[in-house]
């Protein structure tokens, strides 16, 4: 949320060094003014970093792209910020690429100009300091949040009913919001712009048949959504909606369903309409209008889950904790075993068919019972995939109804693969396939395993695509293969007359361990990317003891209630607090002139307002 105080001392120092290198006379030392069209790049990552730009009027958004990865919206730059400033100070390449969200008007700066005129204004460089330590402390580029969407209507019956009720879901947030439709049409520039300064969130709507007014907030918004009935099919006319080729700025999908009953379809939407992510809702829906209210306004809940065999049964304790205090996880992430109970959490299942169906798939059914003779694993597999077809059946991820992703290892090209598509039980098959225990999955032309292998804890994954809090549960951290579980195991009669043979030989736990087993800094790296950290005391689990239920449930459950206990606010908002104390408020400044008749109520958890 926007800190106006800070932000104008920033926006007139820059302005006064533009003005003190706009007045040089020497060739090339003065500051430009130029202009972009909206979805047109400021730069690339990679470019040389030369000049320093200040957004006059408009809005740019901030992407990185990774290989193999969807492009990952960093946030947004407003008017009277400075872009490419870290990079120019550094005297490196920018590392993020730089799109205009809609028209844009930028002043340049070469290089040399900008230091010679810093000389001048030495404050600027404090101003600038300032800058660059707020956006280290929030461990990324530092921008802003998007806080002007855009819904478009692709179904006959009204959106705007619906993007009301989400409005007012917002302001039981906490945030104040204002809906704009095409009566606003006729309003001057100006007030556009105003009106962004006195709102948390701006929501423009726009009905199927109003192409004028959704051509125009197309170009007035920093993320769109587009709304459809998931019963309708993605007709050409429908398609067109879809961003242009090339054009960065992103949109979103919204697929709407009559009833309780799940998704399904959604794969022929995805192909036609090339969002950059997709939402499912229920028309009407209390809880799925107050889930993409907290979507939009960083408020959702992401879980994050890790691997770790039999103790991830810690996972379907954290979940209960969570439930019984009156959490509403949104967004979910795993791998292996956590992909697992992830996924039966994304699906909607209750604590009690979660427990239900994890007790059947693990404890009862001995999952690694069916020992092969080892040319590619210990196991044949098959045990596991019937399991998964039993629980999962035939569904799509696309057709899940909550954001779902696990995470797999690529034996053939090296790193990770993130499933975002595809059937959910392949892509939990895949995330679960440890070396050596159970035989790889080839999918896409790569050998795929356990995602463990490079990464046994996702939240970082997560966090580039989420933006509100997190909730991590990591069971790698204990300790790991006991003496005991390996020692004195001179006889394989005696070990299958045990009949521990069902919980799989001891190389298993071995394996398992081996893979499980991040460096210091990975590990550090996943953990800052949560909020809230739930390490439960696993010690007397072992990591294939498939019938330690009970202890490692309760183990998850307690410690997930000791991190709650341990809140001084509300979860949803952990992330707004963190911004709005990341600099202290300084002295309120003289409120502008009114824009507009229509006043906002302060706001609660959002930045000042006009006049406060």
């Amino acid at each position: 949320m926007k800190k106006r105080g800070q932000d104008n001392n920033l926006e007139a120092a820059l302005s006064r060094l533009f003005a003190v290198a706009g007045d040089r006379a020497a060739p090339g030392g003065q500051a430009s003014w130029f202009s972009l069209t909206g979805g047109e790049r400021l730069f690339s990552a990679g470019d040389a970093a030369e000049t320093l730009f200040l957004l006059k009027a408009g809005r740019l958004g901030v992407f990185r792209r990774e290989e193999g990865r969807p492009s990952q919206f960093l946030g947004v730059v407003r008017p009277g910020e400075p872009v490419g400033e870290m990079s120019l100070l550094a005297g490196t390449p920018h590392s993020s690429t730089v799109v205009a969200l809609r028209d844009s008007e930028l002043l340049a700066l070469p290089r040399d100009a900008f230091f010679e005129a810093a000389r001048r204004e030495p404050e600027v460089m404090t101003e600038m300091a300032r800058l660059m330590i707020r956006r280290a402390r929030d461990q990324g580029s530092g921008v802003a949040e998007p806080s002007v969407f855009g819904f478009i209507g692709l179904r006959e019956p009204l959106v705007r009913p619906i993007v009301d009720r989400i409005a007012a879901e917002m302001e039981a947030l906490g945030f104040t919001a204002r809906v704009i439709g095409s009566d606003a049409m006729p309003s001057v520039a100006e007030w556009f712009s105003s009106i962004e300064d006195d709102y948390d969130v701006i929501l423009y709507v726009a009905e199927t048949e109003e192409s004028a007014w959704a051509h125009f907030i197309r170009r007035q918004v920093d993320r769109l959504f587009l709304m459809a009935d998931m019963a309708d099919r993605p007709t050409a006319s429908k398609a067109a909606a879809r961003p242009l080729p090339g054009d960065e700025r992103l949109t979103d999908l919204i697929l709407i369903r009559r009833g309780p009953q799940p998704p399904k379809g959604t794969p022929a939407w995805l192909d036609a309409i090339q969002p950059a992510r997709w939402l499912h809702m229920i028309e009407g829906e209390a809880a799925d209008e107050a889930r993409l209210a907290r979507l939009l306004t960083g408020t959702a809940v992401g879980l994050v889950l890790s691997g770790g065999g039999a103790r991830a049964y810690a996972h379907v304790g954290a979940a209960k904790a969570l439930s019984e205090a009156g959490v509403d996880c949104d967004v979910f992430a795993g791998v292996s075993m956590g992909a697992i109970v992830s996924a039966g959490l994304a699906l909607g299942w209750t604590q009690a068919e979660l427990e239900t169906r994890i007790r059947e798939a693990f404890v009862e059914a001995s999952p690694l019972s069916d020992i092969a003779l080892p040319i590619l694993a210990m196991t044949q597999g098959r045990k596991v995939e019937q399991l998964l077809k039993t629980h999962f059946g035939d569904i799509e991820i696309s057709d899940m109804p909550l954001p779902w992703l696990c995470v797999s290892t690529d034996l053939t090209n090296g790193g990770f693969v993130v499933h975002r598509r595809g059937k959910l039980r392949e892509a939990l098959r895949a995330t679960i396939s440890l070396p050596g225990v159970m035989p790889p999955v080839i999918q896409g032309g790569a050998v795929l395993v356990d995602g463990a292998v490079v990464k046994n804890f996702p939240a970082d994954v997560l966090r580039a695509e989420h933006a509100g809090p997190i909730v991590g549960v990591d069971v790698t951290r204990a300790r790991g293969v006991q003496p005991e579980a390996v020692d004195g195991l001179t006889s394989a009669w005696r070990w299958v007359r045990s009949g521990r043979w069902r919980q799989g030989p001891p190389i298993v736990s071995i394996l398992m361990r081996s893979a499980t087993l991040s460096s210091e800094g990975d590990v550090k790296a996943a953990r800052q990317a949560v909020d809230v950290l739930v390490s439960p005391n696993l010690d007397g689990v072992e990591i294939r003891d498939w019938k330690a239920f009970e202890p490692a449930v309760a183990a998850g459950r307690a410690a997930t209630e000791a991190a709650l206990a341990l809140l001084d606010g509300p979860l949803t908002h952990l992330r707004v607090r963190k911004r709005l104390v990341a600099q202290p408020p300084e002295a309120p400044l003289e409120p502008p002139p009114e824009p507009w008749p229509l006043r906002a109520r302060p706001s609660r958890w959002g930045r000042k307002k006009r006049g406060d």
